[in-house]
């Protein structure tokens, strides 16, 4: 149970049961040869499918050994350069999306953006409305089709396959009556998982909480989403979703109940919408924020991380492995994690200072400093054997080839004119591009900036 701080805060939250600090760590991927260069942006986007000649061939997604979601034929081909290409297109809303706000880690995620295994795109965005909005987008990252909404107060992440794709959100809860045994911890949200089809339309509807009509947040062994931090990632095996969020948890202390914090691993069958409860986790890391996770073919299991004040460090849950070691000043923050040749790679950051260190059950056995200077690195696979690690500027975003094999720094750094948002995620595609939804001018738009394959 929290005392009162100041929300959105970076610094350390105090708490009645447990001291958390709120820091990050990165884990990051290798590469090959290439150079960054700026290309010309796109012109604003139509909301219609107008002028879309796409084709739309219906096949049978597989998981690639790599890690990549695949279908027989794809609608979508993006040619790879020698040197890599930015492309910004300008996306026209048909519903006003939230702003970036101060970007704290309490703050809702106004928008993301997922690889459909055709190669186009699903965009989801937070309305201004206490709705979620989502909606495809072509080959040329401009809007086809029509927009569907969804009830949902906070915007976690999307994800795709050849059947439609997932949406990870936070709707309203109720606390109860408690009683607490001091300190405030409202509101008592649920998270949720969200299944819909080729068209966007709802499949199914999973909590991932497990608030009911009796169990309210201020009951017994509730696990809720509250004001701090509650950030997910989903993830995709070829049959269940998997989301990896931070939780609220609720413990009897005599004759009230206190409130601590952790993150939470739930699996959700794709077909039925049900948890599949060998493959998910009631916590992992305690207390937890910038939960990360990654689905690893090979091995055919999902992987994660977290930053946790459990003796400070980047870890991995379930049992509790240590990643990477830190400190609890206030700057350790995670960052992504991306599948290594051997291994994965995890970014994350401590002192604003960056490195992606590479493990595969435990410690890392190699750590890299790229030399940036952020508190939140994002990492994307890219291209065959390369990763891009990016971080804010200012009103742009920079970006670094690395290689998947080393960590090294390929060519020099790219700027994006596109705004980076503190908790939000690039997203890969099976072309070898990556693509990122950014705010845009003002409510009424959405950048992807999207960085095309290199050879």
């Amino acid at each position: 149970m929290r005392n009162s701080s100041k929300p959105g805060g970076r610094r350390q939250p105090k708490w009645r049961l447990w001291t958390v600090g709120v820091s990050a760590v990165v884990l990051a991927v290798g590469g090959t040869t290439a150079v960054l260069q700026q290309s010309s942006t796109a012109a604003p986007a139509s909301t219609t499918a107008s002028s879309s000649s796409e084709s739309t061939n219906t096949t049978t997604a597989q998981v690639a050994s790599d890690g990549t979601v695949t279908t027989a034929a794809a609608n979508c081909s993006r040619a790879a350069s020698k040197t890599a290409k930015v492309r910004i297109t300008n996306v026209k809303l048909p519903a006003k999306v939230k702003g970036y706000g101060n970007q704290g880690d309490t703050e809702a995620i106004p928008m993301a953006v997922a690889a459909a295994s055709n190669g186009r795109s699903w965009l989801a965005w937070l309305g201004t409305n206490e709705k979620v909005y989502l909606q495809q987008l072509g080959c040329d990252d401009k809007l086809i089709g029509k927009a569907v909404s969804f009830a949902g107060i906070d915007l976690q992440d999307v994800s795709a396959d050849a059947k439609g794709g997932a949406l990870l959100i936070t709707k309203k809860g109720s606390c109860g009556t408690g009683p607490l045994c001091g300190g405030t911890s409202s509101p008592c949200n649920t998270m949720h998982l969200i299944r819909f089809n080729t068209s966007g339309k709802l499949v199914s509807n999973t909590q991932v909480t497990n608030l009911t009509s009796t169990r309210k947040g201020y009951s017994n062994g509730a696990r809720f989403v509250w004001w701090y931090q509650h950030h997910g990632r989903l993830a995709f095996d070829g049959t269940n979703y998997s989301a990896y969020f931070g939780t609220a948890i609720t413990v009897k202390n005599g004759n009230c109940v206190d409130i601590h914090q952790g993150d939470r691993f739930q699996t959700v069958n794709a077909s039925t919408g049900k948890i599949v409860k060998g493959k998910s986790v009631d916590f992992g890391c305690s207390h937890a924020w910038t939960s990360r996770i990654i689905y690893d073919p090979a091995k055919k299991k999902f992987v994660m991380t977290c930053a946790t004040d459990n003796n400070c460090r980047i870890a991995q849950p379930d049992p509790y492995r240590t990643v990477a070691a830190g400190k609890c000043d206030g700057t350790l923050f995670n960052g992504d994690l991306v599948l290594a040749g051997t291994g994965y790679w995890n970014a994350w950051s401590q002192g604003n200072a960056v490195r992606i260190s590479r493990f595969t059950t435990g410690a890392a056995n190699k750590t890299v400093k790229p030399g940036v200077a952020t508190q939140h690195p994002h990492l994307v696979r890219y291209s065959k054997s390369k990763m891009l690690l990016t971080w804010g500027s200012g009103t742009t975003t920079k970006a670094k080839i690395l290689s998947r094999s080393t960590g090294a720094t390929i060519g020099s750094t790219l700027t994006i004119k596109a705004k980076d948002h503190d908790f939000m995620s690039w997203k890969e595609y099976k072309d070898g591009s990556t693509a990122y939804a950014a705010s845009g001018a003002n409510s009424n738009y959405i950048k992807i900036a999207r960085v095309m394959p290199v050879s």
